[in-house]
């Protein structure tokens, strides 16, 4: 029998364990007991996942660092040479991004660190290589290695939260992404004193350190990455048991859900899903060109290659800071449509100031935080809001991969757009990411009207069924009659 102070906890002790796919909680739970379990989820999942996030953005950006510091002149990436090796990257991404994400939700969140020392090894190749070509091999194989980490990382936060939790949680995770621009940037400056150590440049030991960093975080972190929700270890019996309760009433993971090729093609005839696809890569393409192309631009500005360097940080510090405090706006009026468009707004008012291109270079490089504040309110809530919206387990995880993975073809529009003979203004480049931005509010709008419809209609059809329905949410996920889509 459960103690009272138990009961208090609003979690039931028992004297036989718990299991890990069963609960006797139901909700609704005790609310203090709910706010200690996310403390501790807060401090032992997002810090661990933050980290490995970090690298992994400076070892996708680096290239763009490495190109000002003489990776450029040594390869002879002259023409499009270096808008390939930008977008070959992301063609690992569209190639593994859903076979390795279905990979990781089948053999667990340690798959992670696979990928980081897989990775590892092609950044460490990029600052060996000796022509063009093989630059351009080592990206598509990072791309590759990369290609399911993010979107793991998404679902095994919404593995452990609930829908409400879920966005600003995720926000917190984007901002590591956020934060590695500015750390890159720094670091690469300091990077470049190493410049003829060794014999290599600079630009070679960019790649060369941060992979070797890479490689060590990915054995380090090994035992701090948690499993999913039902074989996690660092929670107490009772704390597990309300979390599992939780999970079963409100979470996006199924431990025993089975998926088939077919299965999964199914689930991508969902024109949810490729909405929130067109959403992410109306955002996404403009992301990153901030992060491919922002030290060439701020070099067009007037400053020398360091300083070039060194102004990426404060823009990567704003777009940060914008992103949480608006993400905790739309989880706590429970609204993601406005948000999103308030990002689009934002990114569209520094889109504006690049085109026009104001002869007052402080004028430029204020549109720059503009569009970098924008991007990064704008990406997280696309993805977050539509898999919310795709039910639980495969589905949900597939759905992420997507919206990651199809979005991210923006780079292949955006490294071919900013011309190497447009230089510093980028014309097109601007110009092309203002119309994919549009494209993706209009899908936002359209994504919104149609699930607010499709609540109504549910509402009018439950209100004819029994109260007690014999499907499940777990059978029938955001099929099932009581399932209403977040807007």
């Amino acid at each position: 029998m459960a103690d009272s102070s138990s009961m208090e906890k609003g979690v039931i002790v028992q004297d036989t364990p718990v299991s890990p796919t069963d609960s006797t909680l139901e909700p609704p739970f005790d609310r203090a007991a709910e706010r200690r379990l996310l403390r501790k989820l807060d401090f032992r999942i997002l810090p661990v996942l933050w980290i490995l996030y970090l690298v992994n953005f400076i070892d996708r950006a680096n290239i763009g660092n490495a190109k000002i510091q003489g990776m450029e002149k040594e390869l002879n990436l002259i023409g499009q040479r270096f808008n390939i090796s930008v977008w070959v990257f992301n063609l690992g991404y569209l190639v593994a991004g859903i076979p390795l994400q279905i990979a990781f939700k089948k053999y667990g969140p340690k798959s992670l660190c696979v990928m980081m020392f897989c990775w590892g090894i092609t950044v460490i190749g990029c600052g060996l290589v000796k022509r063009w070509e093989q630059l351009v091999v080592c990206r598509l194989l990072e791309g590759i290695a990369e290609s399911a980490y993010i979107s793991g990382c998404a679902y095994l936060i919404g593995a452990y939260y609930s829908k409400r939790e879920y966005l600003t949680r995720f926000v917190f995770f984007c901002t590591a992404g956020i934060i590695a621009g500015a750390i890159n940037g720094f670091v690469s400056s300091l990077l470049a004193k190493m410049d003829g150590t060794a014999g290599y440049g600079a630009w070679r030991w960019i790649f060369i350190i941060e992979g070797c960093i890479t490689i060590f975080i990915s054995v380090a972190f090994w035992p701090l990455v948690p499993q999913f929700p039902e074989n996690c270890t660092f929670l107490s019996p009772e704390d597990k048991a309300l979390m599992l309760a939780r999970v079963k009433a409100d979470g996006g993971h199924v431990s025993d859900d089975e998926i088939t090729f077919k299965k999964t093609l199914g689930f991508l005839k969902d024109w949810k899903i490729w909405a929130g696809v067109a959403m992410c890569l109306g955002v996404t393409e403009n992301a990153n060109s901030l992060a491919n192309f922002q030290p060439t631009i701020l070099k067009g500005l007037g400053y020398t290659a360091t300083q070039a360097q060194v102004h990426t940080i404060p823009v990567y510090l704003t777009g940060a800071a914008f992103s949480v405090i608006f993400a905790y706006m739309s989880e706590w009026l429970q609204r993601r449509y406005y948000f999103y468009i308030l990002g689009w707004a934002v990114l569209v008012a520094g889109l504006a100031v690049e085109i026009v291109y104001p002869p007052n270079p402080k004028v430029r490089y204020m549109g720059v935080f503009f569009i970098a504040s924008g991007c990064y309110l704008a990406m997280p809530v696309s993805i977050i809001w539509v898999s919310m919206n795709c039910g639980s387990g495969y589905k949900r995880a597939v759905a992420i991969a997507a919206i990651i993975n199809f979005g991210t073809a923006g780079a292949f529009v955006s490294s071919n757009v900013f011309l190497f003979k447009e230089t510093p203004r980028f014309h097109t480049g601007f110009s092309t990411g203002l119309g994919l931005a549009c494209m993706g509010a209009t899908a936002a709008t359209i994504y919104w009207y149609g699930c607010r419809r499709e609540n109504k209609k549910r509402d009018q059809r439950r209100a004819e069924m029994p109260e007690v329905l014999d499907e499940s949410m777990k059978e029938l996920g955001d099929d099932h009659p009581d399932f209403r889509f977040a807007l």
